[in-house]
């Protein structure tokens, strides 16, 4: 693979700041997860050619890049790292907005540092605890992804935070993120839907500390079929934790669990 082909293929979508530019799974069984996924989910899996100097697992829609797996190595677990689906959010410094998110009170897990010809990132945490990246890409454009909503992409991103009001307060005077709209949940608050000067990316809310034992990011996989997702998690070890229940705009969701116990979620009609 060429270098400007191999950078293509790799790199995140460069977005305007506060946008979801790309979800990775972090994984203590690689190859097991990827039998997992792109048996639920469709996608291919290839090879990235390893830019970073570690192995890196590209999950396609097609020929289109939507996802990465990668496995935690030993140094990895011992330095904290769980295994679990995390999100890239895209800024454009990201050395500015990590002193932005350890001035607000989060934390930074691993320093900003370049991916060889692929961007430069940061691992850093809320204040509640809830893990995410920033990233900014080496390319002037962004690379082809898959039109939103196809099966295979990223359709939401859901944080469950201890408290969800400050929770928007932290990420919206981060991102400038805006309040799309906010659902009444009764004792458990409100669900609020936010976008980012366009159509709406997510939501958050306060979490049920009795089935979500700390705040994280859930993100909600296109699928073509609810049903026959679900009856490919079970096919493939894997959980089917909740639903599928039935949400706005005639779709359904399930939230599953994997073969080595990742949270993940899916979102598509209900088709006979």
């Amino acid at each position: 693979m060429s270098t400007v082909a191999q950078q293509e293929a790799t790199t995140p979508a460069k977005a305007s700041t506060g946008n979801f530019v790309w979800h990775e799974l972090r994984t203590t069984d690689a190859k097991g997860a990827e039998e997992f996924y792109t048996h639920v989910i469709g996608w291919q899996a290839k090879g990235s050619g390893d830019p970073g100097g570690m192995p890196y697992t590209l999950l396609s829609v097609g020929d289109l890049a939507t996802a990465g797996l990668m496995q935690l190595t030993p140094q990895m677990l011992q330095g904290g790292m769980k295994p679990a689906w995390v999100g890239f959010i895209g800024v454009d410094d990201v050395d500015a907005y990590a002193k932005r998110v350890e001035q607000a009170g989060g934390k930074l897990h691993c320093p900003p540092q370049d991916i060889p010809t692929v961007g430069r990132f940061a691992s850093v945490e809320d204040p509640q605890g809830a893990a995410f990246l920033l990233f900014k890409g080496s390319l002037e454009y962004a690379p082809p992804r898959p039109a939103a909503g196809t099966p295979g992409t990223v359709g939401w991103n859901e944080l469950s935070a201890d408290d969800e009001q400050s929770a928007w307060r932290f990420y919206s005077d981060i991102f400038g993120w805006s309040v799309d709209s906010t659902m009444d949940m009764g004792p458990n608050g409100v669900y609020r839907i936010f976008n980012n000067g366009g159509a709406p990316i997510g939501a958050m809310m306060t979490r049920d500390k009795k089935n979500s034992p700390v705040p994280f990011w859930l993100f909600y996989l296109n699928v073509e079929n609810i049903d026959a997702a679900a009856t490919r998690i079970k096919e493939k070890n894997g959980q089917v934790l909740m639903g599928p229940h039935q949400v706005p705009g005639d779709m359904w969701i399930i939230l599953g669990s994997d073969p080595q116990e990742v949270l993940f979620a899916v979102v598509g009609p209900r088709k006979s």
